[in-house]
């Protein structure tokens, strides 16, 4: 995969598909593999589609010291003036929607549309429920027993059992392995995000998007979100977990195509 300077980290990327610029951005622990390429085929036929991971994360720059969600945010910003794009249509999920945000509050001229997928604002009446079983299985060293509880701390009972899904899951954790210091740090970044308060200056379209199923964002926190951004349209998707792109990836792909097409 390629890498690019991106201000002051290189960032490694893929790009691919046809159409309007639209940017992803990846959660905790994730990598550009991680949206799935089921999703990503459906993605590409109506979008130049740009995925990247962020520092410390497969070939980007390392983690040299702590950083922010707006650091984080700062990074997107200086990969698309690196690729001379001024402006795209934006998706984040969990992490990445706080990242999302941060973006769309800094650079709203470069944001045409905002998807906000499965993340939280943080302030008064946000949540992020503890899961030491997770925790414990991250920890353990047992990379096989941390695989399974991600894979089903991350998706819906139901989906859980699809074999398919989780070899591909699983064989993207093997190739692109996130190492446990960056996802702490990145655990830390998020524990200081707040956007709550400043949400409601965000002018440009946003669509929020959250399964009922989620065990790693409460949905409540997406219809908070939602309340928040003045004009935003809320997709609740029913019995569906975290990673809602993975379950429907089809139906996730058209959510992103018609919002951003809508309001082209």
């Amino acid at each position: 995969m390629p890498v690019i300077d991106a201000g002051e980290v290189k960032l490694s990327y893929e790009r691919g598909g046809s159409g309007p610029p639209l940017l992803l951005i990846m959660g905790l622990s994730g990598t550009l593999l991680h949206w799935g390429e089921l999703f990503m085929q459906e993605l590409r036929k109506d979008f130049d589609v740009i995925a990247y991971d962020h520092r410390g994360v497969g070939d980007s720059s390392r983690v040299e010291e702590p950083f922010t969600i707006s650091d984080l945010a700062a990074d997107a910003s200086a990969l698309l003036t690196a690729l001379e794009l001024e402006s795209v249509h934006l998706m984040g999920i969990s992490m990445g929607g706080m990242i999302a945000q941060e973006l769309a509050l800094a650079h709203p001229e470069r944001v045409r549309t905002l998807t906000l997928g499965c993340t939280y604002s943080g302030g008064p009446g946000s949540s992020l429920p503890t899961q030491p079983e997770l925790a414990e299985a991250v920890l353990s060293g047992d990379r096989e027993r941390a695989l399974r509880a991600m894979w089903e701390a991350n998706i819906s009972a139901g989906f859980a059992q699809n074999a398919e899904a989780y070899a591909r899951f699983h064989a993207i954790g093997l190739e692109r392995p996130v190492a446990l210091a960056v996802t702490m740090e990145q655990l830390a970044a998020i524990a200081a995000h707040n956007t709550s308060a400043r949400l409601g200056a965000l002018s440009m379209p946003t669509l929020v998007v959250h399964g009922t199923a989620d065990q790693i964002i409460p949905v409540e926190n997406g219809r908070m979100v939602a309340r928040l951004i003045p004009g935003s349209r809320l997709e609740i998707l029913p019995d569906i977990g975290h990673l809602f792109f993975w379950e429907l990836p089809e139906r996730s792909a058209e959510l992103v195509r018609e919002h951003a097409l809508v309001h082209a």
